[in-house]
């Protein structure tokens, strides 16, 4: 909600939340993707030369990459190959215009968008708020994704390169109060009760997609009516699987043996396993339930401590009322109260909740085999997962974080050892089994000296089993309740961590560590915490007359294994990059110099390409869209420790001062660090993935013109935003997510 003090987002952000109030050190992390070469990408005075772009392959200006090069003289030798440059293109500017704005010689099409048809009977997308039938459309918020390579003949491959499957989560949806009004006719419906019709149409519209996508003499499209193409919303059965799955935890009217569950919702970040699978994170999915203002006392038990702690209070109302759509089950399953009379609640919903914020498994090949969702990896606001380095004969890591300000990092540790002919196996769904269904799941503490430590959460600990906060009855319990477990074991809150990915050159783990509105030199309430060595800054920023406080631009951290490798328990780390504008104080925020080519804010969506070693990240901000529209920048990283110690000094209201020491990692250059793409007005970047060759990348643009007021709806010339229909993409002016596919005119690499 807008608040002068926390960087004036959006009237509803839905990814800007706390309900962490405990005493621990705030860190959190979000994974990212997975790191074997099979995988896909994971993981002011600006510059001239850029165009702004929209679809239908409009081009940058200026000079390009392809410009022509004389040939030799016939029978004289060749001149050997030039060295490929990465980072090679001129950085693009700042930009507030209603486009996309890439460098001169690439050139980004729109591919996918909100309602296209994903069958060969669902009609054109009118985009006008008539359309219908979302279940065989393109959901809303598009946001991670993961490419899957096809054969020429539409078989399973590891290299293809012109022919694939893209998977994505579609997160959210634009709205003004209860309605998401871009997709309604009037703009929806804002009081209680809701209509079905409409509920219906916004819980299609949340979930998962698959859609094949192909290069057509150079020229990529997607498939309406491929075979591959699904959608999974919030009817679409899914399976709990691994520790958690018949827990008395998870039963509920819908399944009284608890190993069954509709849906998966506000997915977020993605993964991708070794064994070509696709992971989905389920974020902020508190909101969209509630329970009654008596519901306490209707319980009486420990599930209270439980529900407070995941975000929902009793008497809080739901994101949109969907539990008032009708008397049908899909709709009264929003609404979590205590309503039944059996002890373990297999009579009504009152344990729905347990059933969301898990890493989900999907085969985007083979539509027929289950959805799971991987409860051994924890129960948090997950956004990516990011698999270590593999080595055969050792278990695999899965990184992953909490993306809610003051949460935690997360490392889940398999029990089963990598053996790489799994790699190729026919039943990956059973892969998934054999890695993710059992194993040891850790959370981070950071030290002020640069090292830190893994700390297992299990029941086995007296510490987790002891807590006077909350009676764990077993392991299950523990998972379910894996905040509650980090909080006993005194986890270090972090700054809102995002996604995180992790270097192929070296296997270093890189978390994005958003913002924190929360972060006071001197903490007024359990939600503030004091700046610590890996959240070292709280400053206030200005935009325009409002004053942002805490740290308003983020920091992108970074953290080494200990010798062991995945079953480490130690690690060290430092900071990457801390987001400021390029004017900002060099002693106090800018401490990464950053200049006008290279300033960002909000780090959030983040990976490494196989093919170049670059690594991109995404914004999702608020605090600087006076300036310039969220990007994506490009940067060729070091290592851990190959910076500087800082110490930050805030004097304190009693006269003291409170001295906080800091890792910052080695300056960015103009070689090492550049702007690559500037989205439309209002919208978040984020999703990034790759072709095996990286030629192509695609990404995705979320929620362009979310700030346009619902009263609007009809009056195209008030929408903040008309992308993608102002570069000719569709039909209407209403704004739509989409993905890009960005390539170059030569046909190279992305980003050399």
């Amino acid at each position: 909600m807008n608040k002068p003090t926390d960087f004036a987002r959006m009237p509803v952000d839905h990814d800007d939340i706390d309900s962490n109030v405990s005493s621990n050190e705030h860190f959190s992390t979000i994974l990212q993707t997975r790191l074997s070469r099979r995988n896909m990408l994971r993981g002011g005075a600006a510059t001239a030369a850029t165009a702004l772009l929209g679809s239908f392959g409009l081009t940058a200006c200026g000079g390009s990459n392809d410009d022509p090069v004389a040939a030799p003289p016939t029978g004289a030798t060749p001149p050997p190959a030039p060295v490929e440059k990465l980072l090679g293109f001129t950085a693009v500017g700042k930009s507030l215009a209603d486009a996309v704005v890439v460098p001169a010689g690439y050139t980004a099409t729109v591919l996918y968008a909100l309602g296209d048809p994903l069958t060969g009977s669902t009609p054109a997308y009118k985009n006008d708020g008539t359309d219908l039938d979302f279940e065989n459309r393109a959901g809303d918020h598009h946001d991670g994704m993961e490419f899957f390579s096809l054969s020429d003949t539409g078989g399973v491959s590891t290299t293809g390169a012109t022919r694939g499957l893209l998977a994505m989560n579609h997160e959210a949806t634009t709205n003004e109060g209860l309605a998401s009004f871009f997709v309604h006719d009037n703009g929806g419906t804002n009081a209680l009760p809701r209509p079905g019709a409409e509920v219906d149409k916004e819980m299609a519209l949340h979930g998962l997609s698959v859609v094949e996508v192909r290069s057509n003499n150079g020229k990529w499209e997607y498939l309406k009516g491929s075979t591959f193409n699904r959608r999974v919303h919030q009817q679409t059965e899914v399976q709990i699987s691994g520790p958690v799955r018949g827990n008395a935890l998870v039963k509920t009217r819908y399944s009284p043996d608890g190993t069954r569950f509709r849906g998966t919702l506000n997915n977020c970040g993605t993964g991708r396993t070794p064994w070509n699978t696709y992971l989905s994170g389920e974020e902020n999915w508190a909101g969209y339930f509630t329970r009654s203002s008596a519901d306490n006392a209707a319980r009486g038990d420990k599930s209270v401590a439980s529900l407070n702690r995941y975000g929902l209070a009793q008497g809080a109302a739901s994101r949109h009322g969907w539990e008032t759509g009708g008397v049908d089950d899909k709709y009264q399953r929003w609404d979590i109260s205590k309503k039944g009379t059996s002890l373990d609640g297999s009579d009504d919903y009152r344990n729905e909740l347990n059933g969301e914020g898990y890493i989900v498994e999907m085969d985007a090949y083979d539509k027929t085999r289950a959805i799971k969702k991987r409860t051994a990896l924890g129960r948090f606001a997950h956004e990516s997962a990011a698999f270590g380095r593999l080595e055969a004969g050792k278990p695999l890591a899965v990184y992953m974080g909490d993306d809610s300000r003051g949460e935690y990092i997360y490392k889940f540790v398999s029990t089963a050892p990598w053996n790489p002919a799994d790699a190729v196996a026919a039943d990956r769904i059973a892969s998934g089994d054999k890695y993710l269904d059992s194993g040891k799941l850790y959370v981070a503490k950071f030290s002020a000296d640069g090292k830190g430590q893994w700390i297992e959460l299990t029941i086995a600990n007296a510490v987790i089993a002891n807590y006077a906060a909350y009676q764990f009855a077993d392991q299950a319990d523990v998972l379910v309740n894996a905040r509650l477990a980090a909080d006993a074991v005194g986890a270090t809150r972090m700054d809102r961590p995002e996604w995180c990915a992790v270097n192929p050159a070296n296997g270093e783990i890189y978390y994005t560590l958003t913002n924190n509105s929360n972060r006071r030199v001197e903490p007024g309430s359990a939600s503030q915490m004091a700046p610590d060595a890996a959240n070292p800054r709280s400053y206030t920023d200005m935009k325009g007359s409002a004053s942002q406080l805490g740290n308003s631009n983020g920091h992108i951290i970074r953290v080494r294994e200990d010798a062991a490798g995945s079953t480490a328990t130690g690690f060290a780390w430092d900071v990457y990059l801390f987001g400021a504008e390029a004017a900002a104080d060099a002693a106090r925020i800018n401490l990464s110099g950053l200049t006008n080519d290279q300033d960002f804010s909000s780090p959030d969506g983040l990976a490494f390409s196989n093919a170049t070693g670059i690594c991109w990240f995404q914004t999702d901000d608020g605090a600087y869209t006076d300036v310039t529209n969220c990007m994506m920048v490009a940067g060729l990283p070091g290592k851990v420790g190959d910076g500087k110690k800082v110490t930050l000094s805030y004097p304190k209201t009693d006269g003291s001062t409170l001295s906080v020491d800091t890792f910052v990692g080695k300056a960015a250059s103009a070689d090492t660090l550049k702007r690559f793409l500037v989205g439309p007005v209002g919208c978040e970047l984020t999703g990034i993935t790759e072709t095996p060759d990286g030629k192509a990348l695609f990404v995705n643009i979320q929620h362009p013109g979310e700030n346009t007021a619902a009263a609007h709806i009809g009056d195209a010339g008030k929408y903040t935003s008309q992308w993608p229909a102002n570069a000719g993409y569709g039909a209407g002016k209403r704004p739509r997510s989409a993905t890009l596919v960005i390539t170059r005119n030569d046909g190279g690499r992305i980003g050399s």
